[in-house]
């Protein structure tokens, strides 16, 4: 049966590229999904210049006509802007358990309004002892901390 519920239940099983332990779900880049003759899903790129949203499309497809949806459209949209407040607090979970601490609660970062360099928790051994490297991580959407504690460096997923 073609129902939206199992079209979300499919979407739950195709991957972020960029972030494999995610799925497009937990990330919250799905908007809508729309079941009829055509199945459409509506999807928010984390940023509008994302590189991995071409791959996220096809994987999408892919999944949706191996599940056996023949006619699949992808419609992106860029308004209102994704945020990271779309993360689910299952995907939350998951980056840290990666090793990529989640981005803090709020998307506005009040502390650089007094020039305070934002905390944020090691993901490896939770120490809030730790330090700003690059503003550029391994992809354009996080940031490259350090821990002082464990030593390790770590990807910080920037809020948005």
């Amino acid at each position: 049966m073609k129902t939206e519920d199992t079209i979300w239940a499919v979407l739950e099983s195709v991957t972020d590229p960029e972030i494999p332990v995610l799925s497009v779900t937990d990330m919250g880049i799905i908007r809508e999904v729309h079941a009829g003759e055509e199945v459409e899903v509506v999807i928010t790129p984390t940023y509008s210049g994302c590189p991995a949203m071409n791959t996220i499309e096809v994987n999408i497809r892919a999944a949706l006509q191996d599940a056996g949806y023949e006619r699949v459209r992808v419609r992106t949209v860029l308004s209102p802007a994704w945020t990271t407040d779309w993360l689910t607090e299952a995907g939350r979970r998951k980056l840290k358990e990666y090793g990529i601490a989640p981005p803090q609660d709020a998307v506005a970062d009040k502390n650089a309004l007094f020039g305070t360099p934002r905390v944020v928790p090691c993901p490896q051994c939770d120490s809030e002892n730790t330090e700003l490297m690059s503003q550029f991580g391994s992809t354009a959407c996080k940031a490259l901390y350090r821990c002082k504690d464990c030593l390790e460096p770590f990807d910080y997923f920037k809020c948005h």
